[in-house]
Parts: structure tokens; sequence; C-alpha cells
């Protein structure tokens, strides 16, 4: 037997492959490289290059060195100081806010679904089907349900309180929006990870006497944690980037306390006639460093310790 497969191999090395079957994963990787390289790789060194420079969008770019990053770390009486620290504070807090939602409500869905597997397809679709509405028609929906004039929250429960236009439930109204947005895709990648958890251990532990909550956080969990890894990670950077919900639903108020940093780049790059497209690229860096910093911590403490 062993002398047949060794024979079979040799013929294998021996036999010629046209020329042309090599080009195949190119053709396949090409296009996915290409945007890659066009869409994220020159933006992002154009980005960093800019953030070193004094630029109004019309003119050629004027290198000044660190003086946009000492501008908005360091600089007190700037405007720009305030707007980059206090657009950071309020992405933390919309970030410390909806991570955990995010990552919970879709795992007790996913959970839920996994136990009744006759309705797993229709309440499956109908969770996800928020996550493939546009952000602008998302907010227009709950801009009519949130509001105090015509909303059905006046209208049919006598809530009376303004939910755009107060605190703490102008950011309870976003974490809601988000998590009603966002639930599908983390639904779907945990309903496929608890198809893979091995039964026989889930077996194993209803032999030994373990109850519904013992199976779930001794079994089940450790048996997805590495997509609970994933779905972490890529959720707080998505949170991170927050823009839609806050500029179309609260307009960052009241009183700024919505406005979030993505708003005040945006704003100083295109919605004034400074030449401060270098400032605004400053704090993308660094946002995008307080990223990298928060998805290193994450998998450090994530990790497998075994």
């Amino acid at each position: 037997m062993a002398t047949m497969i060794n024979k079979s191999l040799e013929e294998n090395k021996k036999r010629k492959i046209p020329k042309w079957l090599n080009l195949w994963p190119a053709l396949f990787v090409g296009p996915h490289l290409l945007l890659f390289i066009m869409f994220f790789l020159i933006p992002s060194v154009f980005g960093i290059y800019i953030s070193f420079t004094k630029w109004d969008l019309f003119t050629s770019p004027e290198f000044v060195g660190l003086d946009n990053f000492k501008t908005i770390l360091f600089d007190k009486d700037s405007s720009f100081y305030s707007q980059f620290y206090g657009g950071m504070e309020n992405t933390f807090i919309f970030v410390l806010i909806s991570v955990p939602f995010c990552i919970i409500v879709p795992l007790l869905v996913a959970t839920a679904l996994a136990a009744k597997p006759k309705m797993n397809r229709l309440f499956q679709s109908v969770f996800y089907l928020p996550s493939l509405f546009a952000i602008s028609a998302v907010m227009i929906i709950w801009q009519f349900l949130l509001s105090v004039s015509y909303g059905p929250l006046e209208n049919y429960f006598d809530i009376s309180t303004n939910m755009l236009d107060n605190q703490p439930h102008a950011w309870i109204s976003l974490v809601i929006v988000t998590v009603w947005w966002t639930i599908g895709g983390n639904m779907v990648i945990y309903l496929a990870a608890l198809n893979g958890v091995p039964k026989d251990l889930i077996e194993a532990a209803e032999l030994d006497g373990a109850g519904v909550m013992s199976k779930f956080f001794r079994v089940t969990l450790p048996s997805i944690k590495y997509q609970i890894l994933f779905t972490t990670v890529m959720t707080t950077i998505a949170q991170f980037n927050v823009y839609g919900q806050p500029l179309m639903l609260t307009g960052g108020g009241p009183s700024d306390s919505t406005h979030v940093l993505l708003m005040y780049i945006q704003e100083n790059a295109f919605g004034s006639g400074l030449s401060i497209a270098g400032i605004s690229s400053a704090m993308a860096v660094m946002l995008g460093v307080c990223i990298m910093v928060v998805s290193a911590i994450q998998f450090f403490l994530l990790r497998d310790k075994d």
C-alpha cells in the first residue's frame, strides 16, 4: 500500500501543471487586493501623511511636523483640544455602554434560537433583517418612534419625556437603536458557533447533574470563546467608529453630550473653510491608535491562558 502511494506521489510530481493554472490564485485574490490597496491602504497612508501637514483641501499640503498633534493633545487654549477630548470622551462612553449589549443580547437570542430549532429560520431572518437597512433609513424610523410630537411612545404609552433631548435618555436611545440595528451579525456568528459545540460534552454534563446555567457557563461559553473574542474586538472597533446614529438621531445633543469624535473630524475637514484638514487627520490617527490599544488589551484579557 505504501509503495503504491509513493508511486502516485512521484507521478504527480513528474506531471507538468499548465502555466495558465498558476494564474488562478491571482484571479481570485487580485480583485480583493486591488480594492484593499485603493480604498484602504492608500487612503490610510495619505491620511497619516496629512496629519503632519496644514491643508485646506485645495492648495498643496504644508508640512508642519507634530504641530497638529501638539494642538489637539496639549494646547488647552485651542478649541481643537476641547473638541478632541470631548469627542473622545463621548465616543468612549458610547463604546462602554453599547458593546456589552451588542455582545450579550445577540448571544442570548442565539442561545434561545439554538434551543428551539423549529422556529430558528423564521426568527433568525427577523432578527437579521435590520442589519440590511441603510443607517439613514434606520434613523428615520427611530426618529418617528421616539418623537414627542407624533411618535407612538407619546400617543400610545403616554411617555412625554423627550428621549432625544435629555440625558441619560439620549444615550439610552442611541444604544437601543444600535443594538436593534446590529444584532443580526453577531447572532449569526453565535448560532454557527453554538451548533458546533460537541454534543457529547453537553450529554456528559447532564449525566453529572449539571443544570441549564451550569451547562451554559461551564460548557457552552468555553466552547465558543474564540467566536466571542472575535465579535468583541470587531464590535468594539465598529462602535469606536460611531457616526451616523448621533448625527441623525440626536445631532450631537443635548449640549454636545453625544457629539462623538468622528463628528468633529468630519466638521473640521469638510465643514469649515479653515486650513484644518490636518487637524482632522491628526484626530483620526489618534482615534486609530486608541482602537489598536483597546483591541490589544481585549486580546490580552480574553486570550487562551492554558
